[in-house]
């Protein structure tokens, strides 16, 4: 379960994505992932965290105009959950492996993003395209 669960909420945060209107979907995930960079303030490696949370911060504004730049700010998310969980303090400090559930969440929200973004829809045509070699539902090549 430690595994599964966090990859079942990577999985449900790009699926409750879809229900964001595309216009609005990539500045809402730039704001969601800069107060992200903020979630270890006070993790227990004092200044390296506001460096750390500066640096999200420019990611997240680049975030703005890129799915790129928001899927790095999550794989930077990433490192820092992994350091908190073995150096630092838990996100969550009732929960001892909250930051390991975080690290492993993270990386399926970073792969979502540098996939586009895209809704869920969106991404099952992708890949059934792909899958019936080229071709159209009606077995026309596209």
């Amino acid at each position: 379960m430690i595994v599964i669960a966090p990859v079942l909420i990577g999985l449900a945060y790009a699926a409750l994505n879809s229900l964001i209107p595309a216009a609005h979907r990539r500045p809402f995930n730039a704001v969601l992932v800069a107060g992200a960079g903020a979630a270890y303030l006070s993790g227990g490696f004092g200044l390296w965290e506001l460096l750390f949370t500066a640096a999200m911060t420019y990611v997240a504004f680049r975030g703005l105009r890129s799915w790129r730049w928001i899927g790095v700010a999550w794989l930077m998310h990433t490192v820092s959950d992994l350091l908190h969980h073995r150096y630092g303090e838990p996100i969550l400090p009732f929960a001892a492996h909250s930051s390991l559930g975080c690290a492993i969440c993270d990386p399926v929200i970073a792969a979502w993003c540098l996939a586009g973004g895209r809704s869920v829809p969106e991404l099952w045509r992708l890949w059934t395209h792909r899958t019936a070699g080229g071709r159209t539902a009606t077995g026309d090549a596209a």
